[in-house]
């Protein structure tokens, strides 16, 4: 036996558990809030640390690529050491890189506790999702899990963007780290002193270093690739072309390798076995593509046509997390009160994305929260509707042999979803915005009678407030330049929304084809071993 099996709790108290589950819940609250600092401090960190565009992207990346490879390998920490010594020693590691970036502006060293962070934060996602499946009884998954995705889902796409805007207009972005380092020693010192399963000796298997450095090379190139190919033009750019051959070169020998390694490698073949778990893992592809694509697009529009603060674009998808919470708790409740299937969920939470995106998709420069919240809280339902299920599916039926390298996988999966997700949706506006600008540029001739009336309407109505004729007619042709920019942005982004929703349209007969094809399978196998 080469896995850590956990035994169960035979006199641990009510207290015990909310204590370790409190723990928990806020080690995924450090996570959710390192992983999201630049997606509103961006310019305000660019601007302290002096650094580039392409510099300062590194911080991204670093996070991103070594949270991946945590997901890979936090299941053979999980096995080789004690997963609660594990999940503590995460947590303090991430509170203290966080505060260490908190009193520097250096950038080489910004980027190097970013990596720390990314490898702590996907360790202790997948340590604390662990323990609670098998600290806890079976009836008892659907409401914990439910709690464990208001840390590990709920906060990163509602209450960090929130507390991020707030702390950079009214302090700055050196706050978000410092803020991160309470939460951390809160947290290591509920799990420290709460009561947990203790591992049984089993024998333990060597480290795959092989593996682990095939599959790291492998998710550093695809990071690169995805974050910075928009940039470059993708494949226009001989690096961005490199880095995908070399990429899909190792993710090709990591698998042979693992293959090779007969059970003795980083990847569980034996997770396979399960179609649920199959099933789950092709799904959070999409759902994370939905998760990150749109937790990108609002705020992205927000900032950049509606002109809100940073403030305002954080709370902008702040009222969503209670909606979110809501949907979580119903489904908890469905499933744990009323026994209904987890897969029953999933149409309504993919219904009512679709739906939201294409409310968003009609959005204009003149929208408003009031506008845009309809379409937002709806998004938020549906994402709870979506996510307890595809989590309950992928790990229910999984043993305590595979389960840590379950969760790993399919994190790594969610991650990457929303990594091309956000990669094409960026793309996509990209491209949008400079098409349509030539379009709608076409159709504004100077002999134009609507060109004539609003040039002659704006040089008048600025030579009334002072300017003289000639400054104001430049003015004038100025303004109508930004216009017509302006509304091409809007199209491109209606139309990154309009994308969201055809994602589920196609997705969804193809999920559906799926699932049917597993349950055929699992029959025939079924009733070939009867036979």
């Amino acid at each position: 036996m080469n896995t850590v099996a956990s035994a169960t709790w035979s006199n641990a108290s009510a207290t015990t558990g909310v204590l370790l589950m409190a723990g928990i819940v806020l080690a995924t609250l450090t996570e959710a809030i390192a992983s999201t600092v630049l997606s509103l401090g961006r310019s305000d960190i660019i601007g302290d640390t002096y650094a580039t565009p392409d510099e300062f992207a590194w911080l991204d990346i670093g996070y991103l690529a070594l949270k991946l490879i945590g997901f890979m390998t936090a299941p053979w920490l999980l096995k080789r050491f004690n997963p609660r010594h594990v999940m503590i020693s995460s947590i303090l590691v991430m509170g203290l890189a966080c505060g260490i970036a908190a009193i520097t502006a250096r950038l080489d060293l910004l980027v190097a506790l970013r990596v720390v962070q990314g490898f702590a934060g996907g360790t202790l996602l997948v340590g604390g999702q662990a323990i609670i499946f098998r600290a806890y009884p079976r009836s008892l998954q659907p409401i914990l899990q439910a709690l464990f995705a208001m840390g590990s889902v709920v906060a990163p796409a509602t209450l960090a963007p929130a507390l991020q805007g707030w702390l950079i207009d009214s302090q700055s972005w050196t706050w978000i780290f410092f803020s991160v380092v309470p939460i951390a020693l809160a947290a290591a010192g509920l799990v420290l002193i709460a009561d947990g399963p203790m591992p049984a000796k089993v024998r333990q298997r060597p480290f795959d270093w092989i593996g682990f450095s095939l599959i790291s090379a492998s998710l550093l190139c695809f990071t690169y690739v995805l974050s910075q190919g928009s940039r470059w033009d993708w494949f226009e750019e001989p690096r961005i072309l490199w880095l995908t051959v070399i990429g899909a070169a190792a993710l090709l020998a990591f698998l042979g390798q693992q293959v090779l390694a007969k059970g003795q490698g980083l990847l569980d073949f034996t997770l396979f076995k399960s179609s649920d778990f199959s099933f789950a893992f092709i799904v959070s592809f999409v759902a994370g593509a939905a998760l990150f694509g749109s937790a990108f697009l609002i705020p992205a529009f927000a900032l950049s046509v509606l002109g809100f603060t940073p403030t305002d674009a954080g709370q902008l998808l702040l009222p969503s997390g209670a909606f979110f919470v809501g949907a979580l708790l119903i489904s908890a409740w469905l499933m744990q009160a009323r026994r209904v299937a987890p897969f029953a969920t999933v149409p309504f939470g993919i219904l009512m994305i679709m739906v939201a995106m294409w409310m968003l998709s009609g959005s204009t420069s003149e929208s408003g929260a009031d506008d845009m919240m309809a379409a937002i809280l709806l998004r938020g339902l549906g994402l709870g509707f979506l996510f307890l299920s595809i989590t309950l599916i992928a790990f229910s039926h999984l043993n305590s042999r595979n389960l840590a390298s379950g969760i790993g996988l399919f994190n790594t999966g969610r991650q990457l979803g929303g990594l091309i997700g956000v990669a094409g949706l960026q793309t996509l506006i990209d491209h949008n915005v400079v098409t349509n600008a030539v379009v709608l540029g076409a159709n504004v001739t100077p002999g134009a009678a609507a060109v004539i009336e609003r040039m002659t309407t704006t040089t008048a109505m600025l030579s009334a407030k002072g300017m003289d004729a000639v400054a104001a007619g430049r003015a004038a042709t100025s303004l109508l330049g930004r216009l017509v920019t302006s509304q091409s942005t809007v199209i491109a982004f209606d139309t990154a929304f309009i994308a969201v929703a055809l994602l589920f349209v196609i997705a969804a007969p193809i999920l559906v084809g799926i699932k049917i094809g597993f349950a055929r399978y699992e029959k025939v196998r079924a009733s070939r071993a009867v036979a």
